[in-house]
């Protein structure tokens, strides 16, 4: 056995073929190139704007997190056809100069893509958006713009914040660790709202997030413009005094049971530097462990238990998508020393989020690969052996005849013809 890479035009990267269709579909790419600001001569521009951005995008969403990488990918004729592009891709320069364009106007410009993108998937005016608000932490790369420690996560981070509704992503914002958490929240949630509002005015919103946004002007915002919040409650001893009684009762049954009990309640709580009090969810949780209470700030009505479990908790899934985007998709690859680079980076991989949310929405809806991370669609679906055949009229991909998804491939992929044409 004889290995060597002498093989010519084949590529691992079958699965653009899903990806160009999805993009084109979104028309996602396009509409985020001609954002960014480009003070090139035209007469001496080789790489459009729209084609390094495919590029870029495509490469993230296939696995490939470093520019390093296209000094090799730019040769690859599958990723060049699915770039638009006739003749070889930019180089890892290139697409640095590219990210370095990036600034404040063409972050913020993005962020209301990824809302417009959101607003067009729906179509019919949805009765409720759940506005899910989190914070993650981005370990830095060196000594770069921003770098502060973070005394919760024990090292030098960015503190990146993250909206979502479902497993569509509405925002997306690099920020400095040296701040409140919920620095900035507030003003994402006024825009959203009223870029929502404005597309659908009887749509019922509603702001989910843990403890770290729990800040009373959001919540006066919320009841003045109409807009419902469940929102977690750092406990304290006040909280507990007032629930004390659900404690005591969920004690007594763990002791007369041996297994772990849980009792939820309303109880009214107001801190000293809050305008007024506010209904709270108290959960009162006895366990091998001793007590865990819970608290949660609401404005919404109903049973406190189905509350609790089903609509708060629900917001763990919006810290999988958050994984999903920094595992999957390299969200935390923000290795520039230059602030905005590594903003636009984050929406990068952000974009190739959109593009693996619109597979599984557009093309794999119904089916068990609908449910799947962007991990495992890269694996399953995207990264299959091609052998790729160029001529003046058309590019011929050959794909693997040993591909173990193909009825898959093909039924997603006729999904996305269909529905483009």
């Amino acid at each position: 056995m004889v290995a060597d890479f002498q093989g010519g035009e084949v590529s691992s990267d079958g699965g653009l073929l899903l990806l160009r269709e999805v993009d084109r579909r979104l028309d996602l790419t396009r509409r985020a190139a001609a954002l960014l600001p480009d003070d090139r001569q035209p007469g001496k521009v080789t790489h459009s704007l729209a084609s390094m951005l495919r590029q870029r995008v495509f490469a993230l969403a296939q696995g490939y997190e470093d520019l390093n990488d296209h000094d090799a990918l730019r040769h690859d004729t599958l990723l060049q056809s699915a770039s638009a592009s006739d003749s070889v891709l930019a180089s890892a320069p290139t697409l640095c100069r590219m990210e370095n364009r990036a600034d404040r106007r063409f972050a913020m410009a993005l962020n209301k893509l990824l809302v417009d993108l959101f607003i067009e998937s729906h179509a019919e005016t949805p009765e409720e958006v759940i506005l899910d608000f989190d914070a993650t932490d981005d370990p830095v790369h060196g000594r770069q713009e921003g770098r502060f420690f973070h005394g919760y996560y024990d090292g030098y981070c960015f503190l990146p914040l993250y909206v979502f509704s479902g497993e569509q992503p509405l925002f997306a914002w690099l920020r400095p660790s040296n701040i409140d958490g919920a620095r900035g929240a507030w003003a994402v949630l006024r825009y959203l709202c009223k870029r929502l509002r404005a597309a659908w005015p009887k749509v019922r919103l509603v702001l989910r997030a843990d403890s770290g946004f729990c800040r009373w002007r959001m919540l006066s915002w919320c009841e003045d413009h109409d807009v419902d919040y469940i929102v977690g409650l750092a406990r304290n001893t006040r909280l507990a005094a007032l629930s004390e009684e659900l404690a005591l009762r969920a004690e007594g049954q763990w002791q007369d049971s041996g297994e772990k009990q849980r009792e939820f309640g309303w109880i009214e709580y107001g801190a000293r530097t809050w305008d007024r009090s506010r209904r709270v969810i108290a959960k009162a949780e006895y366990g091998d462990q001793g007590a865990n209470p819970r608290y949660v700030v609401t404005s919404l009505r109903g049973d406190a238990r189905e509350l609790y479990d089903r609509t708060y908790c629900a917001r763990g899934d919006m810290e999988n998508r958050i994984k999903e985007q920094q595992l999957g998709l390299f969200a935390d690859r923000t290795s520039c020393h230059r602030w905005w680079p590594n903003q636009l980076r984050l929406l990068l991989s952000t974009l190739a989020y959109v593009l693996m949310e619109g597979l599984r929405r557009l093309a794999l809806r119904g089916t068990e690969w609908a449910r799947r991370q962007a991990a495992t669609l890269r694996c399953s679906l995207l990264k299959i052996g091609a052998v790729v055949v160029c001529n003046t009229r058309r590019v011929i991909v050959h794909l693997s005849s040993a591909y173990p998804h193909r009825e898959a491939f093909v039924a997603a992929h006729a999904r996305l013809r269909c529905a483009s044409g």
